[in-house]
């Protein structure tokens, strides 16, 4: 059986790289820099929460579910293309430290 690791690990820096390129400064430029700093502040805090209340592999799911419904509590609403690129974006993050 073939090793797709790595396969898998380029793409995702792809997706990553384009969420980057494109779809962060639309989000800003949409809901302006400052709301957008605050967010993504936000965001941080929500990733790293739900990385350590739901530990183990395969629940990804329940993680996005967490940091959406925090994101809601704290009154930001955005679409939820733009929402998956900046939670993916910080787990990226989480992942380089």
């Amino acid at each position: 059986m073939t090793d797709l690791t790595p396969i898998i690990e380029g793409v995702i820096a792809l997706a990553v790289a384009i969420i980057t390129a494109f779809v962060i400064p639309y989000i800003k430029e949409k809901i302006g820099a400052a709301k957008y700093a605050k967010m993504l502040e936000w965001v941080n805090v929500a990733v790293k929460a739900a990385e350590m209340i739901y530990t183990g592999v395969g629940r990804g799911a329940e993680k996005k579910a967490y940091v959406v419904e925090f994101l809601h509590e704290k009154g930001f609403t955005v679409d939820a293309d733009s929402l998956e690129a900046l939670i993916e974006s910080a787990v990226l993050e989480l992942q380089k430290n």
